[in-house]
């Protein structure tokens, strides 16, 4: 277990701007704090607030918020471990386990999983050596070679791209050598055991005489690997076997499971950031090409149809996709497949129409970035894409029952939408394509059936139009609330303004959040490196309730005072107007009170001296 001094060590020497910088170019000083463009949503307008003080960061727009190792986890997938050791080594800390703490069961699997990636990382680094040195290499190159790419290019380097020779046992060998189990080989995909009742026993490599892809995860580990087969050597011709598959990809393994992991986005997340948007296409060479002629923020699904998973992942880097398959009916189909997956993760996606008979890979090899760009630039809604294609122009030549199905599948599309707005999009743009179509004469009783079914599903979605009157009245604010926010605010702009005076005795005049609020920033306080009397930011929000946190964490990284004098004096004014208050009030009740009691001429005079004293207090400012 790693103890609380070495994480604090660790947020004290990381310079949180300097990483925050390397995910977001925009970032620029306003004042105390850095302000950019958020890497979690979309945005024109900056709203993503770094606070270098406090070491947190926030932002106004979706309400993110964190400091340097939720950063890390948040965009590059990492455990708290594994961000605080990402951190440590950079600063050039040695990580050091708590005196006689024994390993919890987290820290062995943590280290038989980095064994694994151990194990992964010399497999790709064997291959790629193959690709340099193997006397069969040339099946491989010209392989790249074809689709315009040299081995010693930056795309073909930073894919980690090799070559797995045509033997049994090339990449056993190998790893015996390096003193890897071969049981262990075995569970991350790379070798087979040999079956019972064959000649021999142990183990053959899988991927044998293949163009290989390592496949890596967000932080740059390899998890897995997809080989492309090459033609055969001349040596190795057998008409009466089976061709290969043209591509295989790693089993399932402790490292890599399917459908979870999109092949490039380890090397497309920088430029997915930077240009807002990523591209999805559907094979390794479409996005090595692509990465190789100038369009880095391409990513793929990795044999897979694109599922939830791979949605959500890339939905850490953006909002928007453009679906950029083949232009032939696989790709279609998996445009289709890809619109659950992208509304489910908040995606808003495109399609871009690649002319028929070609991909991705020979557009921008034959045609050039520009034609890429083009053709990118012309894209579409992917449900206005869906639509179109089911009231195509063969939706007249279609049988009753396909017409039905179609009508189905649209209607399902609209009614997916409960946003009135954008339905009521969705059906003028179904309007407009059954007018082109000539839907009303020329199929009178689908086009009202389609109609039908579009309001009944509008009727049945219940949409929204806000809470009920009685629902969204103004909640009741007690006295002195905005004053007291106001000094707790304070507090959390300048931790310092405990040890003021003056500040003190404001917090007296505290109570409920904004009393709570102080309070947890006397308790996180800590000395950091330099000796300093600092607010440890992230212990202190883990001690603050739900309702306090988002207030806080917006502060702690968006200061409203630049120095501690216009802190102090905002406390005072508050401070003032909350006595104020506080005297009003007990003087109308001294009034009230007079009221409830005629004819008690002692309290009365009591209560008129109090009433007295309280307004003499308050004159002189106490």
């Amino acid at each position: 277990m790693i103890s609380k001094d070495t994480i604090s060590l660790v947020r004290d020497r990381t310079d949180l701007v300097a990483v925050i910088c390397e995910s977001i170019p925009s970032l620029k000083r306003r004042g105390r704090r850095f302000l950019g463009l958020c890497p979690f949503h979309k945005e024109k307008t900056p709203s993503f607030n770094v606070n270098p003080e406090t070491g947190l960061y926030h932002c106004f727009g979706c309400k993110e918020s964190g400091d340097v190792f939720t950063f890390l986890q948040r965009t590059n997938g990492y455990s708290f471990h594994e961000a605080l050791r990402a951190l440590a080594e950079r600063a050039g800390i040695a990580i050091e386990e708590e005196p006689g703490a024994l390993p919890s069961e987290a820290e062995r699997h943590k280290r038989e999983r980095d064994a694994l990636y151990g194990v992964m990382h010399m497999a790709a680094g064997w291959y790629e050596e193959q690709l340099r040195q193997h006397p069969l290499r040339q099946h491989a190159i010209d392989e790249l070679a074809r689709r315009g790419l040299d081995p010693n290019c930056d795309a073909v380097q930073a894919f980690r791209v090799g070559y797995a020779p045509p033997a049994w046992e090339g990449l056993a060998a190998f790893l015996k050598k390096q003193g890897v189990s071969p049981a262990m080989a075995e569970s991350v995909g790379l070798l087979v055991p040999r079956a019972s009742g064959t000649d021999g026993r142990g183990y053959y490599d899988r991927f044998r005489h293949r163009l290989m892809f390592a496949v890596l995860d967000v932080q740059g580990r390899v998890v897995a690997f997809s080989g492309r087969a090459l033609p055969a050597p001349s040596n190795d011709v057998d008409s009466s076997r089976d061709p290969p598959p043209k591509y295989m990809n790693s089993p399932e393994s402790p490292l890599y499971v399917k459908g979870t992991t999109l092949f490039g986005l380890c090397q497309a997340k920088n430029a997915i950031r930077h240009e807002e948007r990523a591209i999805l296409v559907e094979g390794n060479f479409d996005v090595l090409s692509l990465h190789a002629h100038g369009v880095p923020n391409a990513v793929a699904p990795l044999g897979t149809a694109f599922t939830q998973d791979q949605a959500r992942l890339l939905r850490r880097y953006t909002v928007e996709i453009i679906l950029l398959f083949d232009g032939d009916v696989a790709g279609r189909k998996a445009t289709r497949a890809a619109e659950s997956a992208c509304d489910d993760a908040g995606l808003d996606a495109r399609v871009a129409i690649v002319p028929d008979g070609i991909d991705p890979d020979e557009l921008i090899r034959n045609k050039g970035e520009a034609a890429l760009r083009h053709v990118i630039g012309q894209a579409r809604g992917l449900l206005e894409y869906l639509i179109d294609a089911d009231l195509d122009e063969s939706f007249n030549a279609a049988d009753l029952r396909e017409k039905a199905a179609r009508i189905e599948r649209v209607t399902a599309l609209i009614a997916r939408h409960k946003d009135p707005v954008s339905r009521g999009m969705l059906e003028a743009y179904v309007d407009n394509v059954a007018s082109r179509l000539d839907l009303v004469r020329s199929a009178p009783t689908a086009f009202p059936a389609l109609k039908r079914k579009v309001l009944a599903a509008a009727r049945a979605a219940h949409v929204s139009f806000g809470p009920r009157p009685s629902q969204a009245r103004i909640r009741h604010r007690p006295a002195g609330h905005e004053e007291r926010k106001a000094i707790a605010g304070a507090f959390l702009d300048f931790p310092a303004l405990l040890n003021d005076s003056a500040a003190q005795d404001a917090m007296q005049l505290l109570e409920g959040n904004s009393a709570q609020i102080v309070a947890g920033i006397a308790k996180s306080m800590r000395t950091s490196e330099r000796g300093e009397k600092v607010l440890d930011g992230s212990e202190f929000l883990a001690q603050m309730p739900q309702a306090i946190q988002a207030f806080a964490s917006a502060r702690l990284a968006a200061p409203a005072h630049e120095t501690i004098e216009e802190a102090r004096e905002t406390v005072a004014a508050a401070a003032k107007r909350l006595r104020d208050s506080n005297v009003r009030r007990e003087t109308s009740e001294i009034v009230r009170e007079q009221h409830r009691i005629p004819g008690n001429w002692e309290t009365g005079v009591e209560l008129l001296e109090h009433a007295q004293a309280l307004a003499r207090g308050r004159l002189m400012g106490k």
